[in-house]
Formats: structure tokens, sequence, C-alpha cells
């Protein structure tokens, strides 16, 4: 029997299946037409186009899978198309559960975040009961996965084995989009950040994700979640680490809440112009000022999740995007 995985090309899904390889397992992958496939190139797996948005190509990829690792999702911050993050991270998530529970598949993981279980506040160390709070950001990636880790709880109780697991700020290796999280590595390391709103943030590395990935398909409670997370520290200290390690002055200028969001709006017009992301969306300061540390407790405890130093992983991190060319003006 195979083991399906969805967002095969992603920042996490590749990695998760680097994993998976490792481990001997028998791995098909779903790409789209139009995928970049940079991150599974060269890899030992079997591949089938699909989208999960299209529920007969769900159905004909887990055909012979006995384990299904859905991490697929539209993760960004800003898009001009806001229908996307509910039609990908929403109905395709109801698509390819609701095809999994059809063929009786044995083991699901689903790929949640740590935004369901809400931002509230530094020191206040969240875990996988906290209450999602973040409706009034604008984040419709918040709220689009929230939505859709309620339609896989609820698939969950008609009889599909889902386990939860839900990622912190994710940084590492190979993440060639760059996501929003490796962006602001860049950024920082680029000296194209000047200023930024302090908060509260946890932090992991990719590769102890995609670890946790396989410890919950393994020894995961089904219907259970589980926070995967490592580090929380203040967004202050986290820039002073990156800026430190890629050998750049940190940004120095600290923003006032209201003059961040004023930014915001401007970069949000300029963006509405040029077509592209903003260099900060009006969510992500949101979100920012809210605050969000969480407790692992539960994924270490019961799965066995690794938890790399954090600062390892932002050296690694830096290194990769040097030798990749995302980063230009290290010092």
């Amino acid at each position: 029997m195979k083991t399906l995985v969805t967002g095969s090309t992603g920042f996490i899904g590749s990695t998760v299946v680097r994993e998976l390889l490792k481990a001997g397992v028998d791995v098909r992958v779903i790409v789209r037409e139009d995928s970049d496939t940079r991150n599974i190139d060269g890899l030992d797996v079997e591949r089938v186009f699909g989208d999960t948005r299209d529920r007969q190509s769900m159905r004909a990829a887990l055909k012979g899978c006995d384990t299904l690792y859905h991490v697929a999702a539209y993760f960004a911050h800003w898009s001009l198309n806001k229908d996307l993050f509910y039609e990908v991270n929403v109905e395709g998530t109801k698509n390819i559960l609701g095809e999994a529970l059809a063929q009786g598949i044995e083991k699901v993981v689903y790929t949640s975040t740590a935004n369901t279980v809400g931002a509230h506040g530094a020191g206040n160390f969240t875990n996988e009961d906290g209450e999602f709070n973040q409706w009034d950001t604008g984040d419709h990636y918040a709220v689009s996965k929230y939505l859709a880790e309620v339609e896989a709880r609820k698939i969950c109780e008609q009889g599909l084995p889902v386990v939860i697991v839900n990622p912190t700020l994710v940084i590492g290796v190979r993440d060639i989009k760059p996501t929003p999280s490796g962006k602001l590595i860049v950024d920082i390391v680029n000296r194209d950040m000047p200023g930024y709103i302090d908060g509260a943030t946890n932090i992991i590395d990719v590769e102890d994700v995609a670890r946790g990935h396989l410890l919950a398909a393994d020894k995961g409670r089904v219907g259970g979640k589980y926070i995967l997370g490592n580090e929380n520290v203040t967004v202050g200290d986290f820039f002073k680490l990156v800026a430190k390690i890629g050998a750049v002055k940190p940004p120095r200028l600290k923003l006032p809440y209201p003059v961040a969001l004023l930014l915001a709006c401007a970069f949000h017009a300029q963006a509405r112009i040029t077509k592209k992301p903003p260099v900060v969306s009006l969510s992500q300061v949101r979100i920012g000022k809210m605050g969000e540390h969480f407790d692992n407790s539960k994924a270490v405890d019961e799965l066995g999740l690794p938890l790399t130093p954090l600062e390892t992983t932002v050296e690694n991190t830096i290194d990769w995007f040097l030798r990749n060319g995302y980063i230009k003006n290290r010092a």
C-alpha cells in the first residue's frame, strides 16, 4: 500500500515527503499541472496530477493508499483573490477527507495551523484547547484554516481516523517560495526591513515539523490535535537573532501599533497597484500585536516531537537562502 501526500511541492509537504522516504515508505504525491516541483525533483515518488478542489481527482489519487498526509493549503496573508483561501483550505479539505472516508483510509494526518487555537498574548502559553479569536483580524488564511479544521473534526466523527497537527511559525531549508516566515528572514538579512512591531511568536524547524507528522501518524490519538512548536520568543529578540547570525544590524525602528497599521494600509494600496504582496499585511500587524506563545508539551510528551535549537535552525535557514541566491547583501 502507498502513502499519499498532498501539498508535496510546498515547504512543509516536501519535507514530509523526504522524511517518509527516509523511513522507507512508498510515497505517492499529488501535483498540479502548474506546480513548481523543484522541491521534489529527483525524489523516488509516484506523481499523480490532481487538485484538492476537484473531488474526482482526489478519488483517483487515493486508490491503493492506506495513509494520507493532507498538507496542501493556500498559505498567504494577502491575496488578490480571497476566495482561494476558502476554495482550497475549506472545500479542498472536505473533498479529500470525504473521499478518504469513503475509501476506508486507515490513518490521516491533517496539517492545520496554530492560528486555530488563537493568539492570546506573550506569556500565555496556549495549548490545544485554546479558543480561536482571529475573526476580526482580516486574515483569511487563519479563518479558512479554522473552518477547515472544523470540517476535519466533523469527518473524523463520521469514522475517518484523523490526527490534527498545528504547526507554529515554521522556518528552515528549501523554502523556495519563500513563505511569509521565510521572507521575514530574507528581508532582515537583505536590510529590507527598516522597522517592526514587537509581539510574541513561537518558532519551529521545518524538519522537526515533518518528523512530527510521521510521529502523529504512528502515535497520535485519533481525533486529537497536537501543537508542533518549539521556542517562544518576542518578535524583537527573534529579529535580533536573525540579524546576528546574518551579520547585519537588526531593524532598529520599533513602530507603535497605530503607525504600523497606517504603514500596512499604505502597503496594501501599493499591492493593489503592483499585484505583488505587501511588505507586511494588515492582518500580520493585528495578529502580531495580539501575540502568540504556545505550549508544546502534549506533542513532546505523547509524540516525542524533536526540538532543534532555534539558533541552529536560523543558521541553517540563512545558509540555505544564501547558497540559493535569496540573500544578496550579507556582510
